[in-house]
């Protein structure tokens, strides 16, 4: 077991490495850089200034910047060093979690991951465990009454809210509750109201979980069916094994068989991804259930600094959430063998 572990922790090294070099060698050949968007930006203030200040009706905006002003534009991002020292220099600080300054913000990425992680947190941890709490029984009771009406009834209700995508979903939850052509029931925006800071720690709680209420909802619909027909379909093929068979002919009660033998064996797959969904919940971000409710999140700060080519932001994300899902992925390993005593990784080469 600890050889296996050991062997997972040596190999994350290249993978995160490999990752990390072929998302910098991409950044350095989009176009639209950093540095070619600052120019265009000064050149675009001067070229209004000039036009509009011109002597004798000339325009002398076009000229654009020196090169000297693009070099020193250039040191100051720091690309004026060669790439493959940039990119060592890139690891190096990242091993001890120093991610630099975005260019656009100019505050510590590090910085911008914390203050926009109570959204993404929010968003992650109700989903994770509305969904788990729900799906789990659900398809439990669905394997039980495989094929009755309440199966068919519930797995056409799923598959409907699997079908409307989140966004479509939110923006009909907003017309209908949050002030549109109907009831003005819950708010539009934030993840708390203006006043929030002066109200009591009770009003604290409701307020926050009013703004919640649409965006969970618009977040966890489409979530229901991958895991409710997981549920099911473990518990079915658990259920038409032979040793439920030979417990049911010894006379041992259905409740007992269900949750004491069939739910310890069917509940292994599920458990099993606990552990990257759970880490995941604290780091992912829906940038369209973001933007519809108006939360500032890690999603739609991941989707700006594409769009400003934020090299640090964008980098920075991608190490630590890669790292992350590298722990997630090992953590979920180790857990087979916690939950199933039959897997042994020393029979692993």
């Amino acid at each position: 077991m600890l050889a296996y572990i050991f062997k997972r922790l040596l190999l994350m090294i290249p993978t995160l490495f490999g990752v990390m070099l072929i998302t910098f060698v991409v950044t350095q050949f989009v176009p639209g850089g950093p540095v070619e968007q600052l120019v265009s930006q000064i050149e675009g203030r001067s070229e209004e200034g000039e036009a509009s200040a011109g002597t004798q009706g000339l325009y002398r905006g076009a000229q654009g910047l020196d090169p000297e002003h693009i070099e020193e534009i250039r040191a100051l991002y720091g690309f004026d060093e060669p790439v493959h020292e940039r990119f060592f220099t890139m690891i190096k600080n990242y091993l001890s979690f120093d991610f630099g300054e975005s260019y656009f913000y100019n505050r510590s990425v590090i910085d911008l991951i914390i203050e926009k992680l109570p959204v993404s947190i929010s968003l992650g941890m109700w989903t994770f465990f509305i969904t788990y709490l729900t799906c789990i029984p659900l398809g439990i009771a669905k394997a039980v009454r495989d094929g009755s009406a309440f199966d068919v009834t519930t797995s056409t209700l799923i598959l409907i809210g699997y079908a409307i995508p989140g966004f479509v979903l939110g923006v009909a939850l907003l017309v209908l509750f949050g002030g549109g052509s109907f009831w003005d029931i819950f708010p539009l925006r934030g993840l708390v109201s203006d006043n929030w800071h002066t109200l009591p720690w009770y009003g604290k709680i409701l307020d926050y979980l009013w703004h919640m209420v649409l965006p969970i909802i618009a977040s966890v619909i489409g979530s229901f069916a991958i895991m409710t027909m997981l549920t099911k379909n473990s518990f079915i093929e658990e259920i038409r094994k032979q040793y439920v068979l030979t417990a049911r002919a010894k006379g041992v009660s259905e409740n007992k068989i269900l949750y004491r033998h069939v739910f310890r064996n069917a509940i292994i797959p599920l458990v099993t991804g606990f552990p990257g969904a759970f880490i995941g919940a604290f780091f992912t971000g829906s940038l369209l259930i973001e933007t519809i409710f108006s939360l500032d999140g890690l999603g739609l700060l991941s989707y700006e600094s594409v769009l400003k080519r934020d090299y640090p932001v964008v980098l920075g994300t991608l190490y630590l959430f890669t790292l992350l899902g590298l722990i997630a992925k090992l953590i979920a390993d180790i857990s087979y063998v916690l939950i199933d005593p039959r897997i042994h990784f020393e029979a692993v080469d």
